[in-house]
């Protein structure tokens, strides 16, 4: 397998940090994992649509917290 060298903005390679499962998970391994996801998507039931929807009525109606408030309240 040959190799190649790309160069990416500093807060894409930071991005993709944040998306390794672990610390010595290779750039290569997380692209993949988000090709097969964006070519193959795990589509949603209907319970998850129906939260996602009421999380956005929340959201609307302004019964949200911080979480700053949340940690206030959770003594974190």
């Amino acid at each position: 397998m040959s190799t190649s060298t790309i160069s990416v903005p500093n807060e894409l390679k930071q991005q993709l940090n944040e998306l390794k499962i672990h610390s010595k998970e290779s750039y290569a391994d997380v692209i993949t994992r988000l090709i097969i996801c964006a070519e193959d998507p795990i589509p949603l039931s209907d319970e998850e649509i129906e939260g996602i929807k009421e999380a956005l009525d929340d959201i609307k109606a302004g019964r949200v917290k911080s979480a700053d408030q949340l940690r206030y309240e959770l003594g974190l």
